[in-house]
């Protein structure tokens, strides 16, 4: 077993998606709330338009004046309804990108997983390599030991 991982570019490349998919889904994030808050503004001006012909009623106003009035509201419920559909297209974007957030920082725990295993495998053969060198050096230096004891035993 070699001590490079062969699955690094994979691993790399995964924190570039993951890093990329979290970039995506923060723009997305901001899309859907600009696109809420003009849905927001553009109700809120509906709100205060219709106040505002009401008042215009209640004070004696023209059938050309009720008529443009009634015209413009209909062009802003156009509008909302449009914004509608751009917030909740924008709301569909959003949980696609989280959908796709998750996915990415799940493949990358699952190479980083293999990597920590690699590694651990890798410490664990040059462990038991020093161990061995360890315990055939010991061997040798004993033997050489016993051999120098063996040879004065034999000069008496």
């Amino acid at each position: 077993m070699t001590n490079t991982f062969s699955l690094q570019p994979l691993v790399d490349l995964a924190k570039i998606k993951n890093e990329s998919a979290a970039k995506k889904l923060g723009s997305l994030n901001r899309n859907q709330q600009s696109a809420q808050s003009k849905l927001e503004l553009l109700l809120q001006y509906r709100k205060d338009y219709q106040d505002k012909m009401h008042q215009a009623q209640l004070n004696g106003m023209g059938l050309e004046d009720l008529r443009n009035f009634q015209d413009f509201i209909y062009r802003l419920d156009d509008a909302i309804t449009q914004q509608t559909a751009v917030v909740t297209q924008a709301q569909v974007s959003v949980e696609s990108g989280r959908c796709e957030l998750t996915d990415t920082q799940r493949r990358m725990k699952s190479f980083d997983t293999l990597a920590q295993r690699h590694t651990a495998s890798v410490n664990t053969l040059q462990s038991k390599l020093e161990q061995k060198l360890n315990d055939e050096h010991t061997g040798r230096m004993s033997a050489f030991k016993n051999s120098g004891n063996h040879a004065s035993d034999n000069d008496d």
